[in-house]
């Protein structure tokens, strides 16, 4: 984790420019059916010891421009090609060295909705890097090796990645972004990152910057019974800012830095209070004695619980279920649309490319309306268009909508608008039926 803050960030990426214009979609979260596995915190262990290994045979740092960043990257892909990821090296220049981001891609999955997962590879010259991002990375490498082993078959299309050169301002990352096309960066419904996750006098931080991610993390720790807090001491210091400056939904986890924790974060999480959470953040101490095995761990196993609920597991939606709101809502005459939401959750995977919407509109002039079925990502699927010779009363009808794209759970609106004068109704219910 570097020292910038949020505002450097932003004022970085401003050079992006017209790419950032638009917004991707929020991160729906299908409900599992498959359990996330349980991360071996040994061999979480086992990549920290290698990249120790690697610090120490090459002038005690993995820093970028230095061979020990090249080595650990090297040995970070070897282990992801054994396992069946596609990946890519993508070089850049900072500080007069070339830098390096690694990409590997799990094949399968929906390329129309990538999450990925991410974490800086690089140390900072003075040290090892152990927790500092040895922790993140390892954490991700062993919850990519997770989704091979289980030959995960995930709803969304999976991508890992270990960026360089984050020590110098979030270098490689932004890089990545900057360099996305702004269909593929449209396409990254989330990225999750995780800096620093097993600090040796630990707090659990959780990133407040989407919801949907912040409470997949939340719902994890509260199946622990393990407190969380809001992280507020690296906010825009990690590599998360690029994405979240250009739209794209971000979260992730934090186990604190040079900060001091408070004697109310020590009474629930254990640990010294008036003690950083890291005392050797930054430090040629950060090494590999420099981790707390049960942060280590609960934290890598909040990776996979948030890529295996985030990425849905492939289960299809089993058939039959309906939602209803029977609330009515007025429709003002030749007006703003009006919409009425119902909340599906408790669903695994994508909706059926069968999806049925029965609705009930009252209206004295049912030409004048105009019928949306919104989804959770505000995609519009057009149910009825206006039309002048369509004088009888109500809409009263039945759908088929093919909404298989779109995850099953979220908030989806029927929107209606009445666009011509003299008439008036209102929803009176509207029912989806998986």
């Amino acid at each position: 984790m570097n020292l910038y803050r949020r505002a450097a960030v932003g004022a970085a990426t401003l050079a992006i420019g017209g790419l950032l214009a638009t917004a991707a979609p929020s991160a729906a979260a299908p409900s599992p059916t498959l359990a996330a596995p349980d991360i071996p915190l040994a061999n979480v262990k086992a990549h920290l010891t290698q990249l120790q290994s690697i610090a120490s045979a090459n002038g005690g740092n993995r820093a970028h421009g230095r061979p020990g960043y090249k080595a650990s990257l090297d040995y970070v892909k070897g282990k992801l090609d054994a396992a069946g990821f596609t990946t890519r090296i993508q070089q850049f220049t900072s500080s007069g060295a070339t830098g390096y981001n690694l990409i590997a891609d799990w094949p399968g999955g929906d390329a129309n909705q990538v999450l990925m997962a991410g974490a800086h590879l690089d140390s900072v010259s003075a040290g090892p890097g152990i927790n500092d991002n040895g922790s993140g990375s390892a954490g991700i490498l062993e919850t990519a090796l997770a989704v091979s082993r289980a030959q995960l078959k995930p709803d969304k299309h999976l991508r890992f990645a270990w960026w360089g050169a984050e020590e110098l301002g979030m270098v490689g990352s932004r890089y990545y972004v900057n360099n996305l096309p702004s269909t593929d960066r449209s396409k990254i419904s989330g990225y999750l990152n995780f800096d620093m996750i097993a600090s040796p006098n630990p707090g659990y931080f959780v990133y407040d910057d989407d919801p949907t991610i912040e409470k997949t993390f939340k719902d994890y720790y509260a199946g622990l019974n393990v407190p969380t807090e809001i992280e507020t001491e690296g906010d825009g210091r990690s590599d998360h800012a690029p994405f979240d400056s250009a739209g794209i939904p971000v979260g992730g986890l934090f186990s604190g830095a040079e900060r001091s924790k408070s004697s109310a974060q020590a009474q629930k999480w254990g640990g010294t209070a008036g003690q950083a959470f890291d005392r050797c953040y930054h430090s040629s101490c950060d090494t590999s004695s420099n981790i707390n095995d049960t942060a280590l761990d609960r934290n890598s196993d909040a990776v996979a619980y948030a890529i295996w609920n985030l990425a849905g597991d492939g289960t299809p939606v089993p058939p039959g279920d309906s939602y209803e709101n029977t609330a009515d809502v007025a429709i003002p005459d030749n007006g703003a649309a009006v919409t009425s939401t119902v909340n599906v959750t408790g669903r695994t995977g994508n909706a059926p490319a069968t999806l049925k919407v029965d609705v009930d509109i009252r209206h004295t002039w049912r030409g004048d309306v105009v019928v949306d079925l919104v989804a959770p990502d505000g995609t519009a699927y057009r149910l009825k268009n206006s039309s002048s010779n369509d004088s009888a009363d109500d809409v009263v009808a039945s759908y088929t909508v093919n909404a298989s794209s779109e995850p099953a759970n979220g908030a989806w609106k029927l929107r209606v608008q009445d666009v011509a004068a003299q008439d008036t109704g209102y929803i009176n219910s509207w029912k989806l039926t998986f």
